[in-house]
Formats: C-alpha cells, sequence, structure tokens
C-alpha cells in the first residue's frame, strides 16, 4: 500500500490538521442495563460529563441497526454509509468503541464495533445508537472528561457531522483529540506527543476511519472505505503501537497492528491520549 494514499475530500482543508484539548478524565466501570436504546444508556451512565471515551465488551441487543461504510454515489462525499442492516434475533456484541458528547445540545455518540449477528454470522461497522436496544448488559470502561467537551459540528472539509474536542476550563494530563483526514494516525499521534512533551501515552477509546489500511505483518486492506476501532495502543514521540479492527465497505473484517507511516485518516479519528507518568 502506498504510503502517501490520499482523498480529495470536498471541502476545503482547515488548519491546524488536529483539534487537540488538554483535559482531566475520571475513570469508572459501569454496566449499560438491558431495556435502554445505547445512547440513552451512555447518556444515563455519564451524567453531566461534557464527554467521554468508553470501551464496551460483551452483552447484546435487539432490535439492532447499524451500517458499513459505502462508496459516495455523489460528489458531496468522499465515501458515505450502506443502507441500514437490521438483523433479527439478538446480536452478541464482541468489542466497541464509543465516543460521546452532544449534537445540538443533545446527547449524542459515535460507535464503531464488531459483533456475532444470530444466526452466527460476524459482521462490524457503525452503530445507529437510538436504534439499537440493549438486550443483555454490557460491561464498560469509561474515561470521563472534565474540562474539554466532544461536540459534534458541520465539518466543511468531509460534509458530516463529526465530533472534536472544545475546551471548557482548565487543563489536565490526557489530550482529547480529533485527527482530520490524509495524515497517517502513528504519525500525527507520535508529533503530537512531542508538541507537548509527553513521554509515553495509552490510547483510551479510538472511533475512526482510514484510508485501507496496512498491518505490520504485511497485510493489507486495499478497498478504501473503512470503519475502524482501537482495541489498544501505545505512542511515544519515536514510536506508536496501534491495534485495531476494521471493516470495509465490501463488508471486509480485519484485526491486526498497523504499519507506521501507511495508514492516512479518512474521514476522523476521535481518541483521548493518556500521558503515562
Amino acid at each position: 500500500m502506498n504510503p502517501t494514499r490520499r482523498i480529495i475530500m470536498p471541502g476545503p482543508e482547515p488548519q491546524p490538521r488536529a483539534a487537540v484539548v488538554p483535559t482531566n478524565v475520571q475513570e469508572h466501570a459501569l454496566t449499560l442495563p438491558r431495556g435502554q436504546t445505547l445512547l440513552d444508556a451512555v447518556a444515563n451512565a455519564v451524567g453531566r460529563c461534557p464527554g467521554a471515551v468508553l470501551h464496551l465488551t460483551g452483552g447484546g441487543f435487539g432490535p439492532f441497526n447499524y451500517v458499513i461504510p459505502a462508496l459516495a454515489k455523489t460528489p458531496d462525499h468522499a465515501a458515505f454509509y450502506s443502507d441500514t442492516r437490521a438483523p433479527p434475533g439478538i446480536t452478541q456484541l464482541d468489542e466497541a468503541r464509543i465516543t460521546y458528547g452532544t449534537r445540538n445540545g443533545e446527547p449524542w455518540l459515535h460507535c464503531h464495533g464488531f459483533w456475532t449477528e444470530a444466526d452466527g454470522t460476524k459482521s462490524g461497522g457503525h452503530v445507529l445508537p437510538d436504534l439499537a436496544l440493549i438486550a443483555q448488559p454490557i460491561a464498560t470502561q469509561a474515561w470521563l472528561t472534565t474540562n474539554a467537551a466532544f461536540t459534534a459540528r458541520h465539518d466543511p472539509e468531509t460534509n458530516f457531522t463529526l465530533f472534536a474536542p472544545e475546551p471548557t476550563t482548565g487543563q489536565g494530563d490526557h489530550l482529547a483529540i480529533r485527527l482530520r483526514p490524509n495524515q497517517d494516525i502513528s504519525a500525527a499521534l507520535e508529533q503530537l506527543c512531542a508538541d507537548h512533551n509527553i513521554a509515553r501515552a495509552t490510547i483510551r477509546g479510538g472511533v475512526a476511519s482510514i484510508i485501507g489500511a496496512a498491518f505490520d505483518d504485511g497485510r493489507t486492506a486495499e478497498p478504501f472505505a473503512t470503519e475502524i476501532f482501537i482495541r489498544s495502543g501505545e505512542v511515544t514521540p519515536h514510536a506508536s503501537r496501534i491495534d485495531i479492527a476494521l471493516v470495509n465497505y465490501l463488508g471486509e473484517m480485519y484485526e491486526g497492528r498497523l504499519l507506521r507511516g501507511a495508514n492516512p485518516v479518512l474521514m476522523t479519528a476521535e481518541l483521548l491520549l493518556h500521558q503515562e507518568a
């Protein structure tokens, strides 16, 4: 895969190429209860915090609605979403990541994950959070920001409504981040560590899309439109380890460690960097 791979966006490229806000964070182990939509359950669990990232494991949904990436049908977007998919029965969640904040002043979230449908089909993609009803409780680790808000606003570059961090008050030992398109995700995070004098950081959250994928074991995923979530990651100013799971617009699923320098962001990458002592 060409490490300089690039996708032309419908709008202008604003500077800087990353939105970054220092913040303090409160960590909580939560359980999302059955009988609520994913959106309502997360909003009720995190309360009045201005933003959060969450790691979800286990549990199930039913009814469940999601989309996967798709090719754009018009020049208004560089890529788009599939028609809504609604598998019958109970869909068992394997793992997911969430960015939580507000859209138009109301709670909203962005969720990518992998799951197993009732007929045994393995799938993944972008959960429609107000159309996914929790049928079995979901174990959740949450990192709640205290002085950075994740706010979804129209992004002229991509022509989507996307989350980005916005400051409230104070500083902190985490960075709330949104990376813009066409920059290598590893290089961008390494540079942010250098810029903020962070010797070593851990990635929390991680909802993103990249232009195909190149893995450090030599595998590549060539179809460019993807949805990914970061399973785990560590970053220093000179190196990074980012393990991801991915579904592309053909419905192909991949897991593995990204090759440094070869994985540019497609639409966005949202996450927290935690500065380690």
